[in-house]
């Protein structure tokens, strides 16, 4: 026996019935009603509302969309691809879900080869006070940083070379702290001194998706942070996001015990002022 169907009665005695009955648009929805009420009624299959395919690519986006929203840190897209079906292309899930995000309040962005959700750049402003006031680094800081960045991986000595005044030990230190610098390995010449390079969060800080993506000489310019007036042959380096350790270095690890000490003394963290300046070479005559 075949279940009565269910029909919509309006309370309305005014409504024009006659003329609904003649709408396209009416007709159409009556009958998407109907087919909703058959498949309750277990009659029929349920309507169809979109290829598999199309349903499982949502279904991914939904996914990987869920597990941003839930991650502590940025994540790679392997770890996302552990989520989604075997085969499925992450990178191409990921690239659809940012398609979606671009406009919104919250965008998704890669950072240091990773993806992450983050409040978009033009709203930056509507949480800045409930940002936490933070501690500056000194102009001899940040110096140091951008000669790492740009130059490394570099030693100590080739840093105060570069920035032609000493480095007080406490400015290495101040950016070990921060995360945003660490010892890569030692360089293969006499004392075999500390190399540094960045990290994962320095990249994450700034949001730069690798090394590489440092602005370059054209676009200093472009934004006024250079000098119309450059010297003769100035150039700005094109950083390389070299992991591995070069063939110039050697491991932290690899060298004589009587060298332990030095090698702590370079990385001891004992922090003094950071509004020190830094030493001038001797007989340069300048200050930091």
């Amino acid at each position: 026996m075949t279940p009565p169907r269910l029909k919509l009665v309006s309370s309305n005695e005014n409504v024009e019935r006659d003329s609904d009955l003649d709408d396209p648009l009416a007709a159409e929805a009556r009958e998407l009603a109907a087919a909703l009420g058959d498949v309750q009624l277990g009659i029929g299959p349920a309507p169809d509302f979109g290829d598999a395919d199309d349903r499982q690519n949502i279904a991914n986006i939904r996914i990987a969309e869920a597990l941003l929203f839930a991650a502590s840190e940025p994540l790679d897209e392997a770890t996302i691809a552990e989520s989604l079906p075997k085969g499925t292309d992450a990178a191409t899930v990921l690239a659809e879900l940012k398609d979606q995000y671009a406009g919104r309040g919250v965008n998704v962005v890669k950072v240091a080869g990773k993806w992450a959700l983050r409040t978009s750049e033009d709203l930056s402003w509507l949480l800045e006070k409930h940002a936490h006031e933070e501690r500056r680094l000194s102009k001899a800081a940040l110096e140091t940083l951008a000669i790492i960045a740009y130059h490394q991986p570099v030693t100590r000595a080739e840093i105060e070379e570069i920035r032609g005044v000493s480095t007080s030990g406490g400015t290495l230190d101040i950016l070990l702290e921060t995360g945003w610098v660490r010892p890569r390995g030692r360089r293969r010449a006499p004392g075999k001194p500390i190399t540094y390079g960045t990290t994962d969060s320095f990249l994450g800080h700034f949001g730069l998706d690798a090394i590489k993506d440092l602005p370059g000489l054209a676009d200093l310019k472009a934004q006024g942070l250079l000098d119309a007036n450059l010297p003769p042959g100035f150039s700005v380096p094109s950083p390389a996001d070299v992991a591995a350790l070069m063939p110039d270095e050697l491991p932290l690890d690899d060298g004589a015990d009587e060298e332990n000490e030095d090698v702590q003394a370079e990385m001891d963290l004992d922090l003094p002022d950071e509004d020190e300046a830094d030493k001038p070479e001797p007989g340069s005559g300048e200050g930091a």
